[in-house]
């Protein structure tokens, strides 16, 4: 093994110097450009020094160039130019530099140098977590963002499987009983399903906790931050009959992973260093957080409730549809924390009295959280994930039993979106109930209830359960797109700054120009292992004296480059003439009908609605105005501005039929927000339908981004004349 605490080049036995030896790891959270186009400049980099490099891409396709235990065991250092969570245990004694997956496109020179004193990584050291400081403020917004939601990814399939069972087992094997709800009759086996589901809700919010923890502290983390959840969900240890639920969750999470990062920067004696991430960190946070919850934040939660009880006690006298609203604004609020129960138990402790009205209301708003965020993905499909979606069908289920919890998933990822329409659905709800006196015989909620016959005004039940659903759906899909709006109005406000966009898709090609023959040794070592764009040729060679001529008739324009003319050439031989589907390129995608020598919008917006009309020419795309708006979404996610004056706006949507890909030229440039302040020139646009086989437009992405860092192949596409030649140069790609 290369010692790691040094970078000389080790000898081979012959008295020669070996060339140095370094690896790289390139992700950014979309895995799409950034990843290859930081993968390509480090490689270039590494080439031009004479240095051996091998590059793992961790994209959206999946990881590629994968490095092995005997890269590792044989590299001087490792770069790990990333935006998200890269796994350092394998580079365990290796100089290890960690930076933001921008740094890598536009500094890969000054990180071959750094991490030739770079420190070496030891065991349980810190999760990869960028230290350029080109990254800004917003580079800790995006570590909570991205902490954030790996607990919500791990806690989803624990509220599936636990409310779905649950739901399952009180359809099937329960009844209503006065005084205890839906009762399911003990020692039978529907009992046994419903425990199994109380078990998953019961471990909901401690996974949630904890891997909100693991992605901010790494594995020392995990278990404080599974334990402070349980804690934080269990009142009976601070005095309180309801627990903090998903909302302290979130806050014991986070508390847990940085209390971890805070004291793995403790020096301890060399000897102690083994088990510090085993037995030392995680004893210590756990109890240091545990004990902080009881003790500090727990008497808060607790005083809440109480006081609370007292507050709604005090208003049985007053108007129904206000106490109704009330009481459907704290039910949906918290789902299953102190506030929602506050609620809840006050209704159910009311039915003993005989006043069945105040559960009646209750009971209309506990299913309005999950069918109406179930409702809000299907009216708006595409403003959700393929998980989320899924997601969302499991959540109308749930609704439909009163599981309020189904919505909790939709709530901790966009917290600022979804809690307050929740709140109105919810207050819209309790109001009808309540001016409508209905009433709820047990201590549940939900369309069940009703058709298990212990509501009376069924009628207006359903009614008030329809109208709080629809509020909430409706609500929540406009907020979230004026939270879209927002976003892409900020990034509009700051385009053609050079700093890096926080969580930005596909931008980003770096400095520093290629050879137009035959692409750089660097970039076939990437290409080495990729599985894919295996089809992309070669750039092409400069002209020979073999080089065809231009055809008769046809001058050769001024600015243009041997190359084009030949490209021009080859295209008038092979009878390119515009017919869709003959000799296109990327897979028969983009053909000289989808390609547009002029671009003439002069802003982001029209020029993506330029383009998307260029696309229609085809005959793929159903709706024009959807495909503008769903691309528009993806750049408020973050600018699809490469630099290097290229753009590659895209878009996955049923607004197209079948996958196709168009290019056009801007002679004045188009503002696009990108990474080094350049306007756009070169514009792709790529769209796919939703129903696409694979990920197509991230193989499609890739493709480009790794040959458009090809200075050359940049040159020969400004360069030609007119659609044909342009076509000819495109032919490149694949």
């Amino acid at each position: 093994m290369t010692n790691p605490a040094g970078p000389p080049p080790t000898g081979d036995g012959g008295g020669e110097r070996q060339r140095l030896k370094l690896l790289a790891v390139t992700a950014c959270p979309t895995g799409i450009a950034h990843t290859y186009m930081a993968a390509e400049k480090l490689a270039q980099a590494a080439e031009s020094r004479g240095i051996d490099m091998k590059v793992e891409t961790q994209g959206s396709i999946g990881a590629e160039n994968v490095l092995d235990d005997n890269d590792v065991n044989h590299a001087d250092g490792v770069i790990v130019a990333a935006d998200k969570d890269v796994d350092l245990s394998r580079f365990v004694g290796k100089r290890v530099l960690t930076v933001g997956v921008a740094e890598g496109i536009r500094h890969p020179e000054q990180l071959i140098e750094r991490v030739l004193s770079a420190p070496v990584h030891t065991e349980g050291g810190t999760p990869s977590a960028p230290t350029n400081s080109a990254a800004g403020g917003g580079k800790e917004r995006s570590i909570g963002y991205k902490a954030l939601m790996n607990g919500v990814s791990y806690m989803i399939p624990f509220v599936v499987v636990g409310g779905l069972l649950i739901a399952i087992s009180l359809s099937l094997g329960g009844h209503t009983d006065p005084s205890g709800g839906l009762v399911i009759p003990k020692d039978s086996f529907w009992m046994d399903v419903n425990n199994i589901g109380v078990i998953g809700f019961t471990l909901m919010v401690p996974i949630l906790s904890g891997y909100i923890a693991y992605a901010i502290g790494d594995r020392p983390a995990l278990v404080p931050g599974m334990i402070g959840g349980w804690i934080a969900n269990t009142g009976e240890l601070y005095g309180s009959k309801a627990g903090a639920g998903f909302i302290g969750a979130i806050v014991t999470g986070f508390l847990a992973g940085y209390l971890v990062l805070w004291i793995k920067k403790v020096k301890v004696p060399k000897f102690a260093q083994p088990i510090m991430p085993i037995i030392v960190i995680p004893i210590v946070a756990t109890t240091a957080l545990g004990l902080f919850f009881i003790y500090v934040l727990g008497k808060p939660i607790s005083w809440v409730f109480e006081h609370l009880t007292d507050w709604l006690s005090g208003m049985t006298g007053t108007s129904a549809i206000l106490l109704g609203a009330i009481l459907g604004l704290m039910i949906a609020f918290d789902m299953g924390g102190p506030v929602n129960k506050t609620a809840f138990l006050f209704g159910a402790g009311l039915i003993a009295t005989g006043n069945q009205t105040v559960m009646g209301m209750c009971a209309a708003a506990i299913p309005v959280m999950p069918l109406g965020q179930g409702l809000a993905t299907l009216i708006r499909k595409r403003l959700y994930t393929e998980q989320e979606r899924e997601t969302g069908l499991a959540s109308l289920f749930m609704g439909c039993f009163g599981i309020s919890e189904g919505a909790i998933p939709f709530a901790a990822a966009r917290p600022a979106q979804v809690i307050p329409a929740n709140m109105l659905g919810g207050a819209a709800a309790g109001a009808i109930a309540g001016v409508a006196g209905v009433e709820d015989a047990v201590p549940h909620g939900g369309p069940i209830v009703a058709v298990l016959g212990a509501v009376s005004g069924v009628p207006m039940f359903f009614v008030a359960v329809v109208i709080g659903s629809v509020v909430t759906a409706l609500a929540t899909v406009a907020l979230i797109d004026l939270s879209e709006r927002g976003g892409r109005g900020a990034a509009a406000g700051g385009a053609g700054a050079a700093v890096p966009v926080p969580e930005p898709v596909p931008a980003g090609v770096g400095a520093g120009g290629v050879g137009v023959g035959g692409g750089t040794a660097s970039q076939r070592a990437v290409r080495e292992t990729e599985t894919v764009g295996a089809g992309a040729s070669p750039a092409a060679t400069p002209a020979s004296p073999a080089t065809p001529a231009p055809p008769a008739g046809r001058e050769t324009a001024a600015s243009e480059t041997p190359e084009v003319a030949a490209d021009s050439a080859t295209a008038a031989e092979t009878g390119v003439d515009g017919i869709d589907g003959v000799d296109g390129v990327l897979s028969g995608y983009l053909t000289q009908e989808t390609v547009k020598v002029e671009l003439g919008a002069d802003g982001k917006e029209s020029a993506i609605r330029e383009m998307s009309e260029l696309l229609a020419r085809t005959g793929k795309v159903a709706d024009v105005d959807e495909l503008v708006a769903c691309a528009l979404r993806r750049e408020a996610q973050g600018t699809t501005g490469l630099g290097e004056e290229i753009a590659i706006p895209h878009a996955k949507t049923d607004a197209v039929t079948e996958p196709v890909v168009g290019f056009a030229r801007s002679a004045e440039g188009v503002e696009w927000g990108s990474l080094d302040g350049t306007k756009a020139r070169l514009l792709f646009m790529i769209a796919v339908p939703e129903a696409a086989a694979g990920d197509e437009h991230l193989r499609i992405l890739a493709l480009l981004s790794r040959k458009l860092m090809d200075a050359g192949f940049r040159d020969r596409l400004l360069a030609a004349p007119d659609e044909p030649a342009l076509l000819g140069v495109l032919r490149e790609v694949g």
